[in-house]
């Protein structure tokens, strides 16, 4: 899978831009504050239907317009698809597939991405909503049917949330409240229990090649893991070294079943100080993914160099799932000005372990950060221009 050619219209700085990109090795250069970060995030926004940068679909719309057009060619073997997003201020944002209507989250079933980007340090090390949108965003991109699951989840946590908050400030214990909040918890059981079985699998099949990532980019074996800290048990489960164990292992993967029973058991326990602060206190919304360095916590133990090394060897990591399973081809990589935060040696190695994947797509303000004997396609911006030159440094 690649990115054959890019058009946008208001997007950001970019009053109207063409962008042609090939397969292999694609370099977007330019100083800071040109447009090269705008032109990642309009590519990596069909993976996820979201900003790696910001929260609000509003903030990538041209200053003083009402909306915004992506328009991407994809080619996926012998076959091109155009997908094409319009980004709206006011009323729902349009998408469409070779020119048919069709639900925004729709554009997720043709194009797959892997983004490697400065927030990503936040992954290891800031608070527990950014592990989770990682999960998130890799279990849609590994199956992007996952996108309404997770969809679906998100409404019922809202409408969940909104009855007990009601019910906080009315006659919380009435029998009407009680019987409506158990039609919520049996749809919030259902949506949650494939979630967490989803990540349980995902973090098992990340195991592996994270090890594999990790030595690959630093040199030396650091015991880089992965466990979940799920809510509905109150402790870390160990899931990625849950690979064929006895059946009788106390780390054997869990059943739907059991897995619906500690749900309904966990909101049976925390029914009252739910009532009382009028919030859902459990689910895959307030789990949280463990990562650790030689048996250490990486937030607070980690060095500089060791948590980006982990944070990029996630992201191999994923993007070697994902390539291993998917019937369209490689995911796109997308690096976007992470040479600057590697010294020489992580750059290096950074980029031999991406570069033969079908197409990768960097930016940086700095040539000189970038590895060396590449055949690079590429493309200089300034001020939201572009221009093309190919050659080999």
């Amino acid at each position: 899978m690649r990115v054959a050619h890019l058009s946008l219209g208001d997007f950001r700085n970019y009053r109207a831009a063409e962008l042609t990109l090939h397969a292999g090795a694609n370099l977007i250069v330019g100083r800071n504050g040109q447009g090269k970060t705008n032109l990642a995030e309009a590519i990596s926004y069909f993976a996820t239907l979201r900003s790696h940068r910001v929260s609000s679909d509003a903030a990538m719309i041209r200053a003083g317009q009402q909306s915004a057009v992506i328009r991407m060619r994809v080619a996926a073997g012998e076959r091109d698809v155009v997908l094409e997003t319009q980004l709206n201020r006011t009323g729902p944002n349009r998408a469409q597939v070779n020119g048919n209507s069709v639900r925004a989250r729709e554009l997720t079933r043709w194009f797959t991405s892997v983004m490697f980007a400065p927030e990503d340090l936040s992954i290891v090390r800031g608070e527990p909503a950014g592990r989770r949108r990682f999960l998130d965003d890799a279990l849609a991109a590994r199956l992007p049917v996952a996108s309404g699951v997770l969809a679906d989840y998100e409404r019922v946590v809202r409408q969940r949330t909104s009855l007990l908050k009601s019910a906080r400030h009315g006659s919380r214990g009435s029998a009407a409240v009680l019987a409506t909040l158990e039609v919520w918890d049996d749809q919030l059981v259902e949506h949650g229990v494939r979630i967490m079985l989803a990540r349980q699998e995902l973090v098992r099949d990340l195991a592996a090649p994270l090890a594999e990532a990790y030595t690959a980019l630093v040199g030396e074996d650091h015991g880089p893991r992965l466990s979940l800290t799920e809510s509905v048990s109150g402790s870390p489960r160990d899931v990625s070294r849950e690979t064929q164990p006895a059946p009788d292992s106390e780390n054997a993967p869990v059943s739907r079943e059991t897995l619906s029973a500690r749900f309904r058991e966990a909101l049976s326990e925390v029914r009252g100080r739910e009532l009382e602060r009028g919030v859902t206190l459990v689910g895959p919304h307030r789990d949280d993914l463990e990562l650790t360095l030689n048996d250490l916590p990486v937030r607070g133990y980690a060095s500089h160099g060791e948590s980006w090394s982990f944070a990029l060897a996630l992201k191999i990591a994923l993007a070697t799932v994902i390539r291993s399973e998917s019937p369209a081809g490689d995911p796109v990589i997308i690096l976007d000005d992470v040479f600057a935060e590697l010294d020489r040696g992580r750059r290096e190695r950074l980029m031999a372990v991406v570069s033969d994947f079908e197409q990768v797509i960097v930016t940086a303000a700095v040539e000189g950060d970038v590895p060396d004997g590449l055949q690079w396609h590429r493309v200089e911006v300034d001020a939201g221009s572009l221009r093309e030159r190919d050659g080999v440094e």
